[in-house]
């Protein structure tokens, strides 16, 4: 498996977890647990943008290297 494909399936995975916290947040009314999954969400979605930062740089990084050979 390539770094691309495992970079596409933590983004995937990491999409998922945050429409979950996202899901909790809302459904409770619990306000100490909502804090807590909204608090998740947003760091989840700190996590998304890493993960899709590198798996854009690693896209272009290859297209960049087959062109060049």
């Amino acid at each position: 498996m390539t770094v691309q494909a495992d970079l596409q399936k933590a983004v995937a995975s990491a999409q998922s977890a945050l429409g979950t916290y996202q899901v909790f947040a809302q459904s409770t009314d619990d306000q100490s647990a909502k804090q807590m999954f909204q608090e998740l969400s947003r760091d989840m979605e700190r996590h998304v943008d890493v993960l899709n930062s590198r798996l854009t740089y690693l896209t272009q990084s290859n297209s960049l290297n087959q062109q060049q050979g």
